[in-house]
């Protein structure tokens, strides 16, 4: 995209700017401070780091034109507004990381979001938004994050690295090293503090939301119009998803709506990844990948009240501990499988093998809501996550 037009874009997204300068929720009540400090001064080179100590407060009434990385350091606090809006234009040199100890508090309200998204408002044309916290992963007492090698991980379970709410993230998933790509939202051991609900991820080209162990809980997910997969656990993280609304491309781009994942190289990694996964609608596409939710290399996990329409097949379940733990024992309930999902559950041992699925292994219930609406728009998704 040309410079000029890049200029126009932003040019116009200022002049229409009519969003307030909201004061930070109770659960803020520690940030009493607007003040436009360090590199929230220019908004049309925003980037750079929030250091230790620092409390950087974004201006609602602006525009931020994310020029290159913004990173919280460990001790800075970003505070961004309800109605914010952060416009990324250097493609995989926008991104947004907080760092283990530092906290990102993007609290939008269902009528004024915080958004992130491309100039050039196409998939794959900026990076992400990514946090490293001191939670416990099975990949190591620690480890280093591919995007800005930040350590993450540790034996903090209750750890804190600030509140998301009303956020929406367009575009995002650009490549960061050949073939490798950014996700939406990426949660690297994140702990059970974090405060993370009525979060969209939209149009991306990887993954919508990706979380790399941790404790955090996540609920009103909204994933919807990404490349690759909706919704990814991996590396022995142990909280809540609730409340998810997934759906692919109409061209049915995409891979699964759910994927979980103990640890991809040692399924017997510990902290195993155990998480309750409740109130989930999945709706497919029209080709491409098949599973509405794929289980292997050894997580475990317990569903309730989940809707899938348009799969080939609703539960597929993949390596001996994954299938030891659900099949026959009850781990799925109130599950509602539409007319066309063809397989409603398979099974495969690590060796490859069907495995017969036991009596016992799932519930099924007609009327299951999902996320809120059945297979429809639940009403706390509509607007603020680009939902109707």
């Amino acid at each position: 995209m040309k410079k000029n037009h890049i200029t126009s874009i932003i040019s116009a997204l200022i002049i229409s700017s009519s969003f307030a300068l909201h004061s930070c929720s109770k659960d803020d009540d520690e940030i009493n401070t607007i003040a436009v400090v360090g590199i929230a001064q220019d908004p049309t080179n925003f980037k750079g780091d929030v250091t230790n100590g620092q409390v950087v407060t974004l201006d609602a009434t602006k525009v931020y034109v994310l020029t290159g990385a913004v990173k919280v350091k460990d001790g800075g606090k970003l505070v961004i507004p309800a109605g914010t809006r952060i416009v990324a234009t250097a493609g995989a040199a926008s991104y947004v990381l907080v760092e283990q100890g530092g906290q990102l508090y993007a609290n939008g309200t269902v009528n004024s979001p915080v958004t992130f998204r491309s100039s050039e408002e196409t998939s794959g044309t900026w990076g992400g938004v990514i946090i490293c916290g001191k939670a416990p992963i099975n990949t190591g007492t620690t480890s280093s994050s591919e995007i800005g090698s930040s350590t993450y991980g540790g034996t903090s379970a209750t750890d804190n690295s600030g509140s998301l709410t009303y956020m929406r993230i367009d575009n995002a998933g650009i490549d960061f090293v050949t073939g490798k790509k950014f996700n939406g939202l990426s949660l690297f051991g994140v702990g059970s503090e974090t405060k993370v609900e009525n979060i969209a991820l939209v149009n991306g080209a990887e993954d919508g939301i990706q979380l790399y162990g941790g404790t955090v809980n996540v609920s009103n997910i909204v994933s919807v119009g990404n490349e690759d997969d909706a919704f990814v656990w991996t590396d022995g993280w142990i909280g809540t998803g609730s409340n998810i609304y997934t759906k692919r491309k109409t061209s049915g781009t995409g891979n699964t709506g759910i994927k979980g994942i103990n640890n991809a190289t040692n399924p017997a990694a510990s902290p195993i990844s155990n998480p309750t996964i409740k109130n989930v609608t999945l709706l497919g596409g029209t080709t491409g990948e098949s599973n509405a939710i794929r289980l292997y290399s050894g997580t475990y996990a317990n569903f309730e009240n989940i809707v899938t329409s348009n799969w080939a097949t609703g539960f597929n379940l993949e390596s001996d501990a994954t299938v030891t733990y659900i099949n026959g024992q009850s781990k799925i309930k109130d599950a509602f499988f539409d007319t066309n999902v063809t397989n409603k559950i398979t099974a495969k041992s690590t060796a490859g093998t069907n495995v017969t699925i036991l009596a016992n292994t799932y519930t099924e219930k007609a009327d299951a809501i999902g996320a809120g609406n059945g297979t429809a728009s639940p009403a706390w998704a509509i607007g603020w996550s680009g939902l109707q």
